[in-house]
């Protein structure tokens, strides 16, 4: 047998898509979106910059300049 892979655009039409399997009795399984998006992506590669231009502090750096406020 074969594989579908469905790729809904929204949760209404995942629900619609899973109703219809259920009602079908075809089995099937879930998985999250692996996908991030544009600004999540974009806040990692900033990240990474600041990370490689050394502009980083360590836990107890941050833990002592939170407990400061």
């Amino acid at each position: 047998m074969e594989a579908i892979l469905i790729h809904p655009e929204n949760a209404e039409q995942a629900e619609t898509v899973k109703a219809v399997l259920k009602a079908l009795k075809v089995q099937f399984k879930t998985q999250p979106n692996e996908e991030l998006s544009d600004f999540v992506l974009a806040g990692i590669q900033r990240g990474l910059e600041d990370v490689k231009a050394g502009r980083t502090k360590t836990f107890e750096e941050v833990k002592r300049l939170l407990s400061n406020k």
